[in-house]
């Protein structure tokens, strides 16, 4: 009976062991995004882990960071471990570039310079439109309140920015002088900026704060998941910002933690027809044409221009308009 004590037990250690072993193998991964992508990774990681799982066997768990954009690339590098991040504007990937943390190539990494899916900004108001908005002028009436997060420290702020500034130089005699006094305008109007976009969301709906909220498209519907459809209507512009959301493998960490298979995988999955359908059904638009068509009615149709086709790129955008000293400082301090 002993003999056989000592060796049922030594098999039940085996198990143990084999059993710590296989948990301690389990691969996790931490995606660090921006404020309001909330929702569509919610949505997302449950569909990537399965198919990982059914592909390979692997168990894997994956983790999220949010925040606004400019404020988690500087966590990320500051020492934040994010195997992948997920960001709505490429200057953030570029400084973590700079950075030596993800590849100099990064945007020819994935597809669509690395973008899985494009949106643009739109305008929230309040339900029945009492204050009549209908494009960009209407924003500089007297009266009128807008709800922003803040465009030096946020993807959604700058983007924001950006539409307004490639809108007022677009029009009939537009240049840089007609545009620069549209957006100092426009600031005026904005009485106090949100520290990140799913702040100006809940200083808007929850606490009433502006006529008008300024956000993605995508917005709009995670809004109305939340609060109802009740309390505003959506108001599409004559023209607006095609605004992309760039992703990448953090390197210097994949390769610390032994994840850049399922790093890469996690990205790649986002162009896949699941990962596509993920987010046309949190109302981004997708590259994949056939879902594109599936979920039309999610899109009405916006005549949209990119940073590139009126900036040149991101990097001349932000080294004109966001670096210390460019023109939102200029505009903003004789506000």
């Amino acid at each position: 009976m002993q003999i056989h004590f000592r060796h049922a037990a030594a098999a039940v250690a085996l198990l143990l062991g084999l059993a710590g072993a296989a948990q301690a193998e389990q691969k996790e991964l931490l995606n660090v995004s921006y404020d309001v992508a909330r929702d569509v990774f919610k949505d997302y990681n449950p569909r990537f882990i399965t198919a990982w799982k059914a592909k390979t066997g692997e168990t894997l768990q994956v983790k999220q960071s949010h925040g606004g954009s400019s404020k988690q690339v500087r966590a990320v590098a500051d020492g934040l471990e994010a195997d992948v991040v997920t960001m709505n504007q490429p200057t953030d990937v570029s400084f973590l570039a700079d950075k030596g943390l993800v590849a100099k190539d990064w945007n020819k990494k994935f597809p669509n310079d690395a973008s899985p899916y494009t949106s643009t900004m739109i305008f929230i108001v309040r339900k029945g439109n009492p204050k009549g908005i209908k494009d960009w002028p209407d924003l500089i009436r007297d009266g009128v309140t807008v709800t922003i997060p803040h465009p030096k420290n946020t993807g959604n702020g700058r983007n924001t920015y950006l539409a307004a500034w490639g809108w007022a130089l677009r029009q009939p005699g537009g240049n840089d002088k007609t545009a620069a006094a549209y957006v100092g305008a426009f600031l005026r109007h904005v009485p106090a900026f949100a520290p990140a976009g799913r702040d100006a969301t809940t200083n808007f709906i929850q606490r009433g704060q502006g006529d008008v909220l300024i956000t993605f498209e995508s917005e709009a519907e995670l809004i109305a998941r939340e609060f109802g459809h009740g309390g505003f209507d959506v108001v599409y512009p004559s023209q607006s910002l095609l605004t992309e959301f760039p992703v990448a493998v953090v390197d210097k960490v994949v390769d610390k933690h032994g994840t850049r298979k399922e790093a890469q995988a996690y990205l790649e999955y986002l162009w896949s027809k699941d990962g596509q359908e993920n987010a046309a059904q949190n109302y981004l638009r997708p590259h994949d044409p056939e879902v594109f068509k599936k979920y039309a009615d999610h899109f009405p149709p916006i005549k949209t221009f990119t940073v590139a086709e009126v900036f040149g790129s991101w990097e001349k955008a932000f080294t004109t308009h966001f670096k210390d000293g460019g023109s939102f400082d200029q505009i903003y301090q004789v506000k």
